[in-house]
């Protein structure tokens, strides 16, 4: 029996089994779980009182099953809206991005380091929702207008439409469930966020990452003057970045040390120095061992204990003024210092300051309005500087590491980590998910051309590229365009390519049943390309969407070779032996084809199957 690609997302609900499977498979009966079993080993850790802190809202039970609910649709490639397609690691995908996360679970699972997103703040007029709110791949395509469908349109969540904060707390708890998953174990997630929603917020956060995975609030002053339209006298003048880990091994980079009070006067063999206090913290009563007059051995000078003592105990200090690291003064009323050696710092970093007051809310509209020769075609976009700080200390100091952003709005932190990649030399990747909603009728985006947000995100991030490539030109940026990363491939959320079998059809009308089967001989869908269908199956696939694709010939015919031979999609219509062995003598891992190119060739379908079995190839059809 031939295997089948699956060509739904992810299941979460069968991935979290298997992994409990794996550590506890003793708790497990017949395939199902044994509740009493589960709580006999785990003992005094599980709850069974009916009240306990947590946060619940109407719908919970919906979003978390939206969070198993397979997707069923595909990413198709836009060659003629990306930048170097063929080249490029950067993404950008004009859809629903829950949609999206179910889509990346397979290829993208555990392998982004950083996430940044800026979603709605829930203030009553930027907020979009499907009426009936189900949230799904053909609800999505009804409100996007890609099915033509009355009854279900766009509409924001004011507060008098009842359940205000519930109807934000159901988007937004599947989305960061879904984006915990594709994080790496180091991995770290910024949410900016204002106090409409900042507490439910981090009440959900601290649920799906876990309260100890909270690493701090960032606060951003984000208004450089104070607002004198306030009605009730607050000027609200900052705005917060809640930042969660993945794990314990989750950090962030810190703050650059002046290393500039680092000189070596008096040629110290060991190298650079500065001079670093020793008076302690702690009066006489907390910690009398640090109490204790230190004498110049040389000049037999005695210098006084100061109030709060010295930062080490006497036979530590003993030992610094041994190894020549004690500055001791000429005067009998100065302080000794101590000598910090550069070579002996273990990092180059300092604690990062939550409070974030450098960069101001109207730079990043006053960047939008240059790169759009000076029309204001987006609202509120965030400051470059402000995030490119973020990915500075989200992305710590390694070379190449892939950061998404599901909320992309005007595309800032593709132009953020563009300036990022410039300035340090990296080569870290972007993936951006925007919705493409509707810009409203008057406004100025839809005056320029701009009908949809996603269209403005696109342009932006076009316009920065050509400015780095100009400059490049002139000799302004570094040599090498991929360093910065200029480029992006554009894909489009929309249904598979393929058809899907419809049940409900045969059960409403058994005498159709022969019609049905003979539409899904050829299960591609009109209209679809042969792009469409390969970037189908190598996202289903398990391979991430910027893996190297090659095409080979093969007892000439065209074979797509996917991350050196670890896949082959072949394509054609009608399947023959000679490429069959072809194939085989390669010896790729897998190999996926069209089920309908075996169409009344059971035979050789049966003799692929062994034939890439005793070769230990994987062998699937779609």
């Amino acid at each position: 029996m031939v295997e089948k690609l699956m060509l739904n997302s992810l299941d979460i609900t069968s991935d979290k089994i298997n992994q409990l499977k794996k550590i506890m498979p003793e708790v497990f009966t017949d395939g199902k779980i044994d509740f009493q079993k589960f709580q006999q080993i785990l003992g005094k850790q599980i709850e069974t009182d009916q009240e306990r802190y947590g946060l619940s809202w109407a719908g919970k039970n919906e979003a978390i099953k939206n969070i198993q609910t397979q997707s069923t649709g595909t990413l198709r490639p836009i060659l003629d809206e990306s930048i170097n397609f063929d080249k490029t690691s950067n993404i950008l995908v004009e859809g629903d991005n829950l949609e999206v996360l179910k889509l990346l679970q397979r290829s993208y699972y555990g392998k982004v380091k950083m996430i940044y997103i800026d979603p709605p703040y829930n203030t009553g007029n930027e907020f979009i929702y499907p009426d009936n709110y189900r949230e799904g791949l053909v609800d999505y395509l009804k409100y996007t207008g890609q099915i033509d469908e009355m009854g279900i349109k766009q509409s924001t969540n004011s507060e008098t439409s009842g359940r205000y904060h519930s109807k934000w707390l159901s988007m937004m708890y599947p989305r960061l469930f879904l984006a915990r998953n594709l994080l790496k174990e180091d991995g770290l997630i910024f949410v900016s966020i204002d106090d409409h929603e900042y507490d439910n917020l981090k009440k959900i956060l601290d649920e799906i990452f876990g309260e100890e995975s909270y690493l701090g609030t960032l606060i951003w002053k984000r208004r450089q003057n104070v607002d004198s339209r306030s009605k009730n006298g607050i000027s609200q003048d900052h705005e917060y970045i809640v930042c969660y880990g993945r794990s314990i091994s989750s950090k962030l980079r810190g703050k650059d040390k002046d290393l500039d009070k680092y000189s070596n006067p008096d040629n110290d063999p060991r190298g650079l120095w500065m001079s670093d206090n020793m008076v302690g913290l702690a009066t006489k009563e907390q910690r009398p061992n640090l109490h204790y007059d230190l004498t110049d051995p040389i000049t037999n000078i005695t210098y006084s204990c100061p109030p709060t003592g010295w930062r080490y105990e006497p036979k530590r200090m003993k030992i610094l003024i041994e190894n020549g690291e004690v500055i001791f003064p000429k005067n009998p009323d100065g302080r000794p210092r101590r000598k910090k050696f550069l070579k002996d710092l273990e990092s180059n970093y300092t604690g990062f300051s939550t409070i974030l007051d450098t960069v101001f809310n109207t730079q990043g509209t006053r960047e939008v309005r240059q790169i759009f020769n000076e029309q204001e075609v987006f609202d509120f976009p965030k400051p470059v500087g402000f995030i490119q700080e973020l990915l500075r200390q989200g992305l710590g100091e390694e070379d190449r590491q892939i950061v998404l952003d599901f909320f992309a709005g005007s595309g800032s932190t593709a132009h953020a980590l563009m300036n990022l990649n410039a300035s340090e030399n990296k080569e870290h990747q972007y993936i951006l998910v925007q919705l493409p909603e509707q810009t409203p009728e008057k406004s100025a985006a839809r005056s320029f051309g701009f009908s949809k947000m996603s269209d403005i995100t696109k342009e932006r991030v076009r316009r920065v590229i050509y400015k780095f490539q100009q400059e490049e030109q002139e000799g302004l940026q570094f040599d090498n365009e991929h360093k910065v990363g200029l480029g992006f491939k554009v894909f489009k959320l929309d249904s598979s390519n393929f058809k899907v079998w419809d049940g409900s059809k045969v059960a409403a009308q058994p005498d159709q049943i022969e019609e049905q089967l003979d539409l899904f001989v050829e299960n591609v869908k009109d209209g679809r390309s042969e792009l469409d269908i390969l970037y189908e199956i190598v996202l289903k696939s398990g391979f991430n969407l910027t893996t190297k694709i090659e095409e080979v010939e093969l007892a000439g015919e065209r074979v797509y070779s996917v991350a050196e031979k670890s896949l082959f999609v072949c394509l054609l219509d009608r399947m023959n032996k000679n490429l069959i062995q072809a194939m085989v003598e390669e010896e790729p891992e897998q190999v996926v084809c069209l089920d309908m190119a075996f169409h009344e060739q059971d035979e050789l379908k049966t003799n692929t199957v062994l034939e890439m079995k005793s070769r230990t190839i994987k062998f699937r059809t779609v």
